[in-house]
């Protein structure tokens, strides 16, 4: 994790960093808004050609499509929500609100696959004539469009979980895409009208694979649990290493956002240190800036004060 971390850590730490922010913000905007209208355009295509040509696996994908609008859609709201400042009543301001919007946009997943399940079990029940030409062709186009929006997020997919939420549907859905291609094409050929059910069900399998990990990764969040990449003994570790840190405990590590982490912890600091606590603190903040802790409240305890292990809660 440490590892591309750095790249962001600094830009959203301190006020005084403001001015790192708007580059990114610009270029996710323009990849959020480009997505938006792509998907959206390619949707009305998918389904007018879908409900033309009988092709549930058009419709399907379609569907799919309409949800990855949704969900950029959903993305960029709350992305936007981040930058309010915070006030007295939320002051942390709206950063969760891109957590739960994470967790809102695998649900909706969920039940886009229950929905293609079903239709396609029906459809190998009651067979429908398919023109496979015009299914590949369409597909075809949604190859192209996919993969475009999905370049779009590759740089940021590991900044935060919604970035990535999206760069994983766009990728899923030009493999689907492929999947339609290669599909309409035997129909076309063969006129094995069931391969196009067959189809949407392995698109639906595809679909519930990356949604599980995007429903477990947010709830954890949702939860204030420790986010994935994180380990508390490592953390612990690092802020040991300060000077005039003689212990530290009662730590907590939560998400406040998809993209910020904040950390509260009590210290133990060294009565014979010749060194400052804000001088302390400096030097911890730096430290867990590199671990993607942006939001850090230490408490000190004094070793020479009793209470140190027993109940200083």
């Amino acid at each position: 994790m440490a590892a591309h971390s750095h790249s962001h850590d600094h830009s959203h730490g301190h006020g005084h960093h403001h001015h790192d922010h708007t580059p990114k913000l610009d270029h996710l905007n323009t990849a959020f808004i480009v997505g938006i209208v792509l998907n959206s355009a390619f949707v009305v295509l998918e389904v007018i050609a879908g409900l033309w040509s009988h092709s549930l696996s058009l419709l399907t994908d379609a569907g799919h499509n309409l949800s990855d609008v949704a969900g950029l859609a959903l993305a960029l709201l709350a992305f936007k929500l981040t930058k309010v400042s915070a006030n007295s009543e939320y002051t942390y301001g709206y950063k969760r609100s891109t957590i739960i919007v994470s967790f809102f946009n695998a649900l909706v997943l969920f039940i886009a696959v229950g929905f293609i399940g079903y239709e396609a079990v029906m459809r190998f029940i009651h067979p429908e004539t398919i023109e496979g030409g015009t299914m590949a062709w369409v597909a075809f186009a949604g190859i192209g469009i996919n993969a475009v929006t999905a370049y779009l997020f590759v740089k940021d997919k590991d900044k935060d979980l919604n970035i990535k939420g999206a760069y994983l549907h766009m990728a899923v859905d030009a493999i689907v895409s492929f999947g339609v291609v290669i599909s309409g094409l035997i129909i076309y050929f063969t006129h094995i009208y069931w391969i196009d059910s067959a189809v949407s069900l392995i698109v639906a399998i595809v679909i519930l694979r990356g949604t599980w990990s995007l429903l477990t990764d947010s709830l954890r969040l949702e939860m204030d649990g420790v986010p994935k990449e994180m380990d508390v003994d490592k953390i612990k570790l690092e802020l040991m290493k300060a000077k005039g840190v003689v212990d530290v405990h009662h730590i907590h590590v939560w998400a406040l956002s998809t993209t910020e982490n904040a950390l509260t912890a009590h210290l133990v600091i060294d009565h014979n240190t010749a060194i400052t606590f804000d001088s302390i603190k400096h030097d911890l903040r730096h430290r867990l800036e590199h671990l993607s802790i942006t939001h850090s409240t230490f408490e000190p305890e004094f070793a020479d004060e009793k209470c140190v292990h027993v109940d200083c809660d």
